[in-house]
Order: structure tokens, then sequence, then C-alpha cells
């Protein structure tokens, strides 16, 4: 039975023998739900901005597009950062931090007068805020759950769809009332919310216990003879000159049988023995970052995946309206594109959750599926040159992008990726990895922009990245399988080969020598 220790303060950990499936994780499930819609969803709405910007700045659709692109370098370059402070702090104090930072960011950028001061306000400071109240959220997430942990985390972080949803059309007509610099201040006052769900991450502990079977008086008590026994290096049957070693409690004097019946009950019981608080066992130090994954062919493939998967994650969304624009699509049918974008998210979040709850399933190859139907999906949009073939190819990619946005990092937990146990530093290390892409992104495609003069030229770039993340997360599982059990054959043929050796101490069973002592031992008599 599982055995939990209740606290009546939200603010102590939820203790339990085993990983919950539910309990105060739907809190920060919840808490995850507004976390999405405050940061990625804001993120993937700044596009409804970009107009404005170049227009009161002066600037190129490249150096604005740089604001976006130093916020996501920021947010996953810091990613290790981000798994450092919430093993040494918590992960509540680290989002609750994270959110005024964003908060901070924004209202500040609101004030700017310069694009790079923008750089400097949203690209650096929310976007280490960003960083230090999305990954933490996320990893405690996966702590609570494990036989719906995918299920849970895609239609938790449906949150960003619903903000894009939201937040697109709502931002436009808001900027048309009161300006852009005031709708960038509105916005990041609503991202304060972030420091109210941090306050919701109750840290968790999972104590392991197991069953310990207590033995009846006359198990006992051979059993205790028998280890004595064994401490000498001899057997049981075994006569050493000619002296016969009694093991058995039939033997026992009588003082000693009672003793030990006085000790121990009679009958079989069983008790729980809780593990993790022996004190025997040493005190290990606490790693803040294990770098060990990084020597994983299985994990270094995913991360590599997901290095050039990203290019096609935030670009598309920011260059939507643009594009719509371009083909002579007012701006009020183009937030509609976007928002249509985000509800075929939310159903494609839910759907791969759905799916990879199923069992027994290899999510792996269904990841694989997906990712090469997000990339049929990015080569289809510079085919379309009217509204509704626009907005046909950003419903499949919203649904395709749903799929892999929503399921990328929590597949880290499974086993053929890096497992639960390295959870935590393998999503810092991976998020680590992806800055290099976030950072590249966005600004690759705003000069493929101003050189072709054709916003669907941004498309390509996006696709070429996600067909070559697709080549690497193909190599995933054949990497965790073939190429391990290769190695593991190779040591146990090394293994085989080497002689084993014996203690000084051990003494070889001989059935013929033990006859012979025995012959001798009569003889004499």
């Amino acid at each position: 039975m599982t055995v939990k220790a209740v606290k009546m303060s939200c603010t102590t950990p939820n203790v339990y023998t085993k990983v919950p499936d539910g309990g105060w994780g739907w809190t920060v499930a919840f808490a995850f739900f507004f976390v999405e819609a405050l940061t990625y969803g804001i993120l993937k709405s700044f596009g409804v901005f970009f107009n404005d910007l170049m227009e009161s700045f002066d600037e190129t659709n490249s150096r604005i597009s740089w604001i976006i692109s130093i916020c996501v370098f920021v947010q996953t370059f810091t990613a290790p950062l981000s798994t450092i402070l919430s093993n040494r702090f918590g992960h509540r104090l680290v989002v609750m931090a994270g959110g005024i930072l964003v908060s901070a960011g924004m209202i500040t950028a609101s004030f700017a007068h310069s694009v790079v001061e923008m750089y400097i306000t949203i690209g650096v400071i929310s976007g280490l805020g960003y960083c230090l109240s999305f990954l933490p959220t996320v990893t405690i997430l996966s702590q609570y759950f494990e036989k719906r942990r995918s299920l849970v985390t895609a239609v938790a972080s449906t949150g960003e769809c619903f903000a894009v949803f939201s937040f697109a059309p709502a931002i436009t007509a808001l900027k048309e009332q009161i300006g852009w610099r005031y709708s960038l201040l509105f916005v990041g006052m609503l991202q304060l919310n972030i420091v109210i769900c941090g306050s919701l991450l109750r840290p968790i502990i999972i104590k392991v216990q197991e069953v310990a079977k207590v033995l009846p008086v006359e198990e006992h008590t051979e059993t205790k003879y028998m280890l004595e026994n064994e401490q000498t290096c001899t057997s049981i049957e075994s006569f050493d000159s000619g002296v016969e070693v009694t093991t058995s409690p039939r033997n026992v004097p009588g003082n000693a049988k009672t003793e030990l019946k006085s000790e121990e009950p009679k009958e079989t019981a069983q008790m729980l023995v809780d593990t993790s608080s022996s004190p025997e066992e040493p005190k290990t130090k606490l790693q803040l970052l294990d770098f060990s994954v990084m020597k994983d062919c299985s994990f270094i493939c995913y991360a590599l995946f997901g290095l050039f998967a990203t290019l096609g994650f935030f670009a598309p969304s920011l260059y939507i309206i643009p594009l719509g624009l371009s083909l002579g699509i007012d701006k009020d049918h183009s937030a509609y594109i976007l928002s249509a974008m985000a509800i075929a998210e939310v159903f494609g979040r839910i759907g791969a959750g759905w799916v990879l709850n199923k069992k027994p399933i290899r999510k792996i190859y269904i990841e694989l599926i997906c990712v090469i139907l997000l990339s049929i999906a990015l080569l289809a949009f510079p085919f379309a040159y009217e509204f509704w073939g626009l907005m046909t190819c950003s419903i499949f990619f919203g649904f395709m992008l749903g799929t892999v946005a929503g399921t990328h990092i929590p597949l880290l937990a499974e086993d053929d990726v890096a497992g639960i146990e390295k959870m935590s530093s393998a999503a810092g290390v991976y998020v680590f990895i992806q800055s290099l892409s976030g950072l590249a992104g966005p600004p690759l495609a705003g000069v493929l922009v101003d050189t072709t003069q054709n916003y669907r030229s941004a498309f390509y770039s996006c696709a070429a990245g996600m067909i070559l993340g697709s080549v690497f997360l193909a190599f995933v599982r054949p990497c965790k399988t073939g190429l391990c059990q290769n190695q593991k054959l190779n040591l146990e043929e090394n293994t085989s080969e080497a002689p084993v050796n014996l203690p000084d101490d051990f003494i070889e069973t001989d059935i013929g020598k033990v006859d012979d002592s025995g012959k001798g031992s009569e003889s004499m008599a």
C-alpha cells in the first residue's frame, strides 16, 4: 500500500513512496498551463508588434527579428543555470524569480527608444526570466506523473496555444486603442502572474520502500549459524581435520535455543523498510548538474535533433502575419490565421499526448513520424497564395507543431533518451544545445526575407532545419539498442577470457577430497 506523508502547509514538500500520478500534481499541471501561456504564448504572439517596431525605430525586418532571437538564445543558453539553481534553491523560488524578471523586462521595453534597448530588455532580461520560469516547471511536473506523464504534459502545455489564440487578436485590437507601447506595458504586468504560479510548485520527495520478510524462529536460527559458518569460509558439509561442524538448530543447547525464541516471534510477518532513511547509508553530495548524459550516444542524437528542429519552431509564428499582409490579406484576417494555428496546435498536443500514453508503444518512433509531417507542412507554406490556402497550411502546421512541441522535452524522461533519473540535467543540457539554433533561426529567416523580398523564403530555412533534425531523431533508438548491445557483448567476451581472481582464504569444496579425508579418519580410528 502506498504511504503518503500529508502536510497541511502548502510550503512543505509532498512525500510519497512512489510517483503519485495525481495528487498535488494536478495543481502543478494547472500552474504549468499558465506558465506556458505567459512565456511561450507571449513569444509566439510577438509577431503582432513587428510592423509597429519597424515603423517606430525605422529598422529592417532582420534587425527587429533579433529581439526574439536574443530572447530565445538567452532562454535556452541559460538552461544549465536554471537546472543548477533549481537543484540548489528549489523549483518554487527559481520560477518566482523568473516571473519577476520576465515582467520587468517587458515593462521596461515599453519605454525603449531604440532596437538596441529592446535587445537588452526583452532579449536578455525577459529571456533569462523565461528560462527560470519554464524549465523548472516542466521538470517538476514530470516528477509528479509517470503513467500519465505524456498526456498530462501535453494537455498542460496547451496553455501557449490558448494564449496565442486569445492574445493575437486581443493585442491587435488593443494597439488600435492605446498604441503598441501601452499594449506592451499591459503584457508585462500580465506576466507577473508567473510569480503566483511559481508559488504553487510544491517540491516532491519519493521515499522508496521495500517489503522485508521476518523469518520464523527455526529458519532464523539456522540462517544465523549458516552466516557465521560462511564468515569462516567453511562449507556446511565439509569435514576439516575429521571434526564435524554443526549448523543445525537441533544441535544448539537448550538455553541458547530459548533465548532465540524470546527474541523473535514464531509466525512470519511483513514490514515496510524505508530505504531512503537508513542511518547506515552515507549521505551523497547533491550533484547540481550531471554532464554524464553527454556520454550517451542516443542523447547526443536527440540533442542534435532539437538543435536543428528549433529552426522551425518560432519563425513561422513570427512571419505568418507579415506573409498574410504581403499577400493582400488585411490585419484582422491575418490575426485569425495565427489564432487558427494556435487552436490546431491544441488538438495536436492533446492528440499526441493521448497516443503516447498508450502502451505498449515506442514513443520515439511516433515523434519521428510527427517531425516528418511537420517538415511537409513547412514546405507547403510557399505554395499558398490566398487566405484559405494560407489558413489550410497554418492549421496543418499548427496541428503537427503541437505533436512535436508538446512532447520533445518530456520524451527526455523516457529510457530511449535519458531516463527519469537524469531528466533534470538532461533537460538543462538539451535546451542549452538548442540555444544556438534559437539564436540563428529568426535572423536567418529575416536575412532571406530581406534578400529575396519575399516572406515565403523564411519557411524554406525552417523546413531545411526540421528535415535535418528528423535524420538525427531516426538514429536515437538504434544508438540506444544496437551500439550499446555491441559494447556489452564485447565486454562480456573480455570478462569471460579473464581469469577469475579468488580470495586467499577461499576453500574450494572437493567431494573426492572429502571422501578421502573421511576414509582416512576411519582408518586412524
